[in-house]
């Protein structure tokens, strides 16, 4: 598996594409759970298959490259990206996992993204894992999925790069305190500890998907009325969490932070941060996080760099 910094993309894997399509590319037909009691018993299945699953209810949504980072990291050895690949194929022709890739008018999407199936949410109970899953979870649209991806890898590239890192939410959940409404941040949480201070990022992602704008204004009056109205505890934030809106690429930004101002969302507690998906694929993550200013000279926004040395590697 090549080095992130060797990804040479100019296009984030995780953006949305034109007429893009979920597709199928499981399996059909019938497994009972006597075959897959018979494939524990003799081995077939092991520990790092139920890792695999573990962290497939985790994430809800995944790629291979992500499973192989994230189980690096928790202290597994998939040996490769092949191997790894093999043993999730495994795992879908058990149907315990099932799997979908994305079709658009540019062509195939050259990688697949696997979810729980029904065997698989069993196996889970057996072990008294909490599992949510349902069959309709796996209907969730293309935009939807996408997200998940874009926060996957901005929580993975954060727990393999930032030495300060200390722990994450998939699926944090915040409520506004004025409205009374329940919503989540849709790329996730982290925690960062250094010196016994600690600060939590929230991550929320933007995909230009149809009518993205009006989803962000509304997205962003949720979060408003969370950090105007905040106290330390509110949602689990003992103090106040740093939002960073995860865009496609650096003119989505712009495009991102321009309806935000128009529609007068701006968060009055708080700078916002801004970042891509590609910026992630950088060795060190000290520099990847962008604001808007306002230049008093011309009276125009301009972008500037957000230097952080606590997300550096020392």
């Amino acid at each position: 598996m090549i080095n992130d910094d060797q990804i040479k993309a100019k296009v984030s894997p995780f953006a949305i594409r034109p007429g893009e399509i979920k597709t199928f590319d499981g399996k059909d037909g019938y497994v009972s759970m006597n075959q897959i009691v018979h494939k524990i018993n003799i081995g077939h299945i092991n520990e790092l298959h139920f890792a695999i699953l573990d962290l497939v209810n985790e994430f809800e949504f995944i790629t291979s490259r992500q499973l192989y980072q994230l189980l690096t990291c928790k202290g597994f050895d998939p040996k490769s990206q092949d191997k790894l690949n093999n043993k999730l194929d495994q795992l879908v022709k058990s149907k315990i996992l099932t799997r979908y890739y994305f079709n658009s008018d540019e062509g195939k999407g050259i990688y697949r993204i696997y979810c729980l199936e029904k065997m698989g949410k069993y196996l889970l109970n057996s072990k008294e894992v909490e599992c949510h899953w349902q069959p309709s979870d796996n209907t969730k649209p293309v935009a939807m999925i996408k997200k998940r991806l874009a926060g996957n890898q901005v929580i993975i590239a954060f727990l393999r790069k930032v030495k300060a890192f200390n722990g994450y939410v998939v699926k944090p959940t915040l409520k506004g305190k004025m409205s009374g409404k329940i919503f989540k941040a849709t790329g996730g949480s982290i925690k960062l500890t250094k010196n016994q201070k600690s600060i939590d990022f929230l991550f929320e992602v933007i995909r230009r998907e149809d009518n993205w704008q009006k989803k962000l204004v509304d997205k962003m009056t949720l979060y408003k009325d969370f950090y105007e109205n905040y106290v330390p505890g509110d949602s689990n934030f003992q103090s106040i969490p740093q939002l960073i809106l995860v865009c496609e690429d650096d003119t989505h930004m712009a495009e991102t932070f321009k309806e935000i101002i128009t529609n007068q969302v701006e968060i009055s507690k708080i700078r916002l941060y801004y970042t891509t998906d590609l910026r992630q694929n950088s060795d060190s993550l000290e520099n990847i996080l962008m604001g808007f200013k306002l230049n008093p000279e011309t009276n125009k926004y301009m972008i500037e760099n957000i230097d952080l040395k606590l997300l550096g590697t020392e």
